[in-house]
């Protein structure tokens, strides 16, 4: 049976940007299409397209006769992304809690947050990093707007290096919870004005978390 185009190139497409997300591709790791296609038992045609369609959303950067790289970022492109993104889930926290499903979003995202707890308890980043992930999509998903929700997706890798590390900084881990379930607070309650004020707080503190992380000693950060 002949596998269609397009499950071949989604494939692809989901191999590489999960790569990105977790930190397999590190920052300015080239990207080729002969490995991936053997690695993934795929000819390079939706390779190459899987490819060039993450360097459309941002994932990975062209680099003319050179190929695909995972992109690289500066500290300024950092905090500069941080603000991108408390004004994206600004507009997204507003709009989800003015929703008729609001109640039901914040259902969903008190079960997030229980897995939150758990993961912090247990010391488990890496987990604690998706789930991050999951709560903030759900408001995405929450907000009803088709534009918002490829917007904030297109800013997720870029701005996942910054989570990764903002949640090494002692002492986050557990504010960022408490500050989820101020979010999803207003959210379960209706009141649009708290649900935005609520998230830029969170995505402004993530950001200052960020920075005294990248302020500490080479030898004091955790791995």
């Amino acid at each position: 049976m002949t596998v269609p185009r397009r499950t071949l190139l989604s494939a692809a497409y989901d191999h590489v940007r999960a790569a990105v997300l977790d930190g397999s591709l590190a920052p300015g790791s080239r990207v080729t299409v002969r490995p991936l296609a053997e690695r993934l038992g795929l000819s390079p045609t939706p390779i190459k397209a899987a490819l060039a369609a993450l360097e459309r959303e941002g994932f990975l950067v062209a680099v003319p006769h050179r190929g695909y790289f995972v992109p690289e970022f500066t500290t300024d492109d950092l905090f500069e992304l941080y603000e991108l993104r408390e004004a994206v889930d600004g507009i997204a926290a507003r709009r989800a809690a003015g929703a008729p499903g609001h109640r039901g979003t914040a259902t969903r995202l008190r079960g997030v947050l229980a897995r939150q707890r758990r993961a912090v308890a247990a010391g488990d980043l890496h987990g604690y990093g998706e789930l991050d992930l999951a709560f903030h999509r759900l408001i995405w998903e929450g907000a009803g707007s088709r534009r918002l929700l490829p917007v904030a997706e297109n800013l997720v890798a870029q701005v996942r290096l910054g989570n990764r590390l903002s949640a090494r900084a002692p002492g986050r881990l557990p504010v960022a919870v408490g500050e989820h379930e101020a979010v999803a607070e207003a959210i379960r309650a209706g009141d649009p004005l708290a649900a935005e004020r609520h998230i830029r707080h969170h995505v402004r503190q993530a950001g200052d978390a960020l920075r005294r992380y990248l302020a500490l000693p080479e030898a004091d950060r955790r791995p």
